[in-house]
């Protein structure tokens, strides 16, 4: 199952020229949502900035530093370890280890909704943030990849909470290779201050984005180096396959070998893969539930009828 594409005209206009030099592959637009979230200030914004990868991660660090440079308030609340792949998954203990090791820092030992969560409820318990910014990932979350990537879990957890959301994550399409990764964080954080400013700015002291809606933001990697700049932006959505195919192999001894191996199909016109193969910025709309929308529900009506209990 996939989220539903929910592409308002809010998040077409965000992906214009003036952010990377090129004009967007634009998606089709669905309808917007019908409430408002909280007004968003006209100033620097209060950002709780989470991840997948851990607190002490190169990309969150880099994040931080990026995002206070530029002016805003950000305190981290994120997973004390590493919980990639963790997808959506939060509250699965009675209780859970909270470490405060500097200031602005919060370290939660559970997944990236854990932290999410006990950074609203807790270190913005007087008032909840202007934004949540979650990443930069190490690696891409593209396609399949999005659907359990804890990056993409992070900012879904805050769009439930109806706190605006923004999932970073800098890679390509092939093995990542640590250095360059690691450079290409420079490049995506200085698109993602464009990204925000340009949210600040478009709101007017209004909704960031509208109720319900984020934005996952995957940057490729660029030059030899990692270090260059991207071919242009483009709106896109999350890429319908699964590109990540697991074998299993029978031990002999009640345990199996897992190994995973790369299987990509065509890119979908238009959508996350494309854009990131081409050396773009994709930025596809998320909501937080699983709805696909009505012509789905009317699908499902017409297959469900006359049926009795």
């Amino acid at each position: 199952m996939r989220r539903k594409r929910v592409l308002p005209l809010a998040a077409l206009m965000l992906c214009t020229p003036a952010l990377a030099g090129t004009a967007p592959a634009v998606a089709a637009p669905q309808t917007a949502p019908t409430a408002a979230p909280a007004a968003a200030p006209a100033g620097p914004l209060r950002i709780l900035l989470t991840n997948d990868d851990g607190y002490n991660a190169p990309g969150i660090r880099k994040a931080f530093e990026r995002l206070t440079a530029a002016g805003h308030d950000v305190t981290i609340v994120a997973p004390l370890t590493n919980q990639s792949g963790t997808g959506t998954k939060m509250m699965s203990a009675p209780a859970i280890s909270v470490k405060h090791p500097e200031p602005k820092v919060w370290a939660v030992d559970g997944t990236p909704g854990d932290s999410v969560a006990f950074g609203l409820a807790e270190v913005f318990a007087d008032e909840a943030p202007d934004l949540v910014v979650s990443g930069t990932n190490f690696g891409p979350n593209v396609a399949g990849l999005a659907t359990h990537s804890g990056t993409v879990g992070g900012a879904v957890a805050a769009l439930e909470s109806g706190v605006p959301a923004i999932a970073l994550s800098t890679g390509g399409l092939s093995a990542p290779d640590p250095v360059t990764t690691v450079n290409a964080m420079g490049p995506t954080l200085d698109f993602a201050v464009k990204l925000i400013d340009r949210l600040r700015v478009r709101a007017r002291s209004g909704p960031l984005l509208p109720k319900g809606v984020g934005l996952n933001v995957n940057h490729p990697i660029v030059g030899a180096d990692g270090k260059g700049t991207a071919a242009g932006v483009a709106a896109t959505f999350q890429d319908p396959q699964n590109f990540l195919e697991p074998d299993f192999t029978d031990a002999g001894d009640g345990t199996w070998k897992v190994s995973v191996k790369v299987a990509l199909k065509p890119a979908a016109k238009g959508g996350d893969v494309e854009a990131v193969a081409a050396g773009r910025i994709a930025v596809s709309p998320m909501n937080s539930d699983w709805n696909t929308g009505p012509a789905d529900q009317a699908v499902t009506s017409a297959l469900i009828s006359g049926l009795r209990p």
